[in-house]
């Protein structure tokens, strides 16, 4: 194969236009398998052990050394017995109340969604689930493409299928952002409540939910209208919540 695609066999003639497309093409489909095995052996190995990072984190912290050089980010893993089961059901209600039921997409959600974008004109609402929000944080840039979009469903059929809801909903609550370079459960009960993610009450796991959408906004801005009526309603969804 090596040989064909540098044109060295031993009938070899000079390359024509088709002869450059077709090696081309091979060559941009074996960097696409290569990529999408890659990332199947992190999701493998991710079943028993923890990432220390994700690309979104990577990228917001060359972001915020722009300016402070010397900056990290607040994050600490902690295991999911260790996640307040307020903080669990709070961000289910928030962010995928069919967590549990679906299979890495909620089609009427994504439906609901792509009506509301049209009515707008504009994306002011998104139908990601849990599983599909993660597949972004741990691989992908934060530009909205039509590759991203396709890579983002096979690394979400990828994550449902190799790892259990609980997993999922464990490696998301430790890598999700939750304000200017805060990521992950513990961080955030850290950074605003000065406690630790096991001790979060259902009053303030409900606000740390209702953040997720916007975190660096809400990070400034604690204590908005919008802010205090969404807490509300994801702690009112609660009790209703199951969790993995």
């Amino acid at each position: 194969m090596l040989n064909w695609l540098m044109n060295r066999t031993s009938r070899a003639t000079p390359l024509g236009l088709d002869g450059l497309i077709k090696r081309g093409l091979v060559l941009l489909m074996a960097i696409v398998l290569f990529y999408q095995v890659w990332i199947f052996l992190h999701i493998c190995w991710w079943i028993k052990f923890n990432p220390h990072s994700s690309a979104f984190m990577e990228n917001r912290l060359e972001i915020i050394q722009e300016n402070k050089p010397d900056a990290e980010l607040k994050y600490q893993w902690v295991d999911y017995p260790k996640i307040s089961q307020h903080l669990k059901r709070a961000v289910i209600a928030s962010e995928d109340a069919k967590f549990l039921a679906h299979e890495g997409f909620d089609w009427e959600g994504i439906e609901k969604a792509y009506r509301k974008n049209l009515k707008k004109g504009k994306i002011v609402a998104g139908g990601s689930t849990i599983s599909q929000q993660l597949a972004k944080n741990l691989f992908l840039s934060t530009k909205r493409t039509p590759w991203r979009k396709a890579q983002e469903t096979v690394i979400t059929v990828m994550l449902e299928s190799l790892l259990t809801k609980r997993r999922i909903l464990e490696i998301y609550l430790n890598v999700i952002e939750w304000g200017n370079g805060v990521f992950g459960a513990e961080a955030a009960a850290r950074h605003y409540y000065k406690t630790k993610a096991s001790k979060l009450s259902a009053g303030q796991s409900a606000r740390l939910a209702a953040m997720i959408p916007n975190p660096r906004f809400y990070d400034r801005h604690q204590y908005t209208g919008y802010l205090n009526r969404r807490t509300a309603t994801i702690k009112a969804r609660m009790p209703l919540v199951q969790v993995p």
